[in-house]
């Protein structure tokens, strides 16, 4: 489920995935410019759903 839903924001441009060829696996995974645009959106989805528990 994870995966998916990671390579779903990958394909949509929000994050990016860096794979390094070692053993075990390493993959890191970070925020593009456009998924760092997300920020303020997303604060304010969690203020609302905060604020909206406490009701």
């Amino acid at each position: 489920m994870f995966t998916q839903t990671v390579r779903e924001l990958e394909k949509d441009g929000l994050v990016f995935r860096e794979v390094y060829p070692v053993v075990p696996p390493k993959v890191e995974y970070g925020l593009t410019k456009r998924g760092k645009s997300l920020e303020n959106i997303l604060k304010s989805l969690d203020k609302w759903g905060f604020k909206d528990d406490k009701l």
